[in-house]
């Protein structure tokens, strides 16, 4: 089975990825969402844990083998950018979301010199927005940002548009779609819902779907 479907189940098992089509969650932009998704669940499932932060190491291999460090989005990132810097043998560090207000007022922790080649570690893309700032911050510092390895990314048309506009490559574990083919073939959800979702994915701020 390819990984992105191995992936997919133990988010599905773990909980970590929930599903809930007819009981939408609602996010804090107001936006009705048919899924909830907490990788940091990961972290607390060991057997789930060794097989994504395999994958994350294996995934940074293939597609950024120049890579020289692994730098984690803050929060969500940094434990699995630390786990697969381990299994790699490289320097990993990570980018808060503010300066620090104290000390040496840093954004970026960890030694980064100039021309170092970055891969960012995400868990998860929804918007690409988040992550778009880290990629920032880093090029900003002098680093060759290589890309982006994230655990899941809903593939929505604005997240795929801004890292497109913004010259990121992206590489996800998994995503959306192959979270609910997996989903619908395991009964989690029925097949008459994958189309909603879809529907859902194509435009979150229409909810149309839910009425289907």
């Amino acid at each position: 089975m390819e990984i992105a479907k191995i992936v997919a189940e133990n988010l599905l098992k773990i909980k970590a990825v929930f599903l809930r089509p007819n009981e939408p969650f609602t996010w804090a932009s107001g936006i009705k969402s048919p899924i909830y998704c907490d990788n940091r669940l990961i972290l607390t499932a060991p057997e789930s844990r060794d097989i994504v932060e395999k994958a994350i190491a294996d995934t940074v291999k293939r597609e950024y083998p120049d890579a020289e460090a692994l730098f984690g989005t803050s929060t969500a990132g940094i434990a699995h950018a630390a786990i697969a810097g381990h299994i790699l043998g490289m320097p990993m560090g990570y980018v808060r979301g503010s300066s620090k207000d104290h000390g040496r007022n840093n954004k970026i922790e960890g030694k980064l010199e100039k021309g170092t080649k970055v891969v960012v570690i995400e868990d998860l893309i929804s918007t690409g927005g988040s992550c778009i700032d880290v990629v920032d911050a880093l090029r900003e510092a002098g680093a060759e940002v290589l890309g982006i390895v994230s655990i899941y990314t809903y593939g929505m048309k604005k997240g795929l548009e801004r890292l497109n506009e913004a010259n990121v490559k992206n590489v996800s574990l998994t995503d959306f779609d192959t979270v609910i083919e997996v989903a619908a073939k395991t009964g989690y959800i029925e097949e008459s819902d994958v189309e909603r979702l879809k529907a859902f994915r194509d435009n979150p701020s229409d909810e149309s779907w839910i009425k289907k």
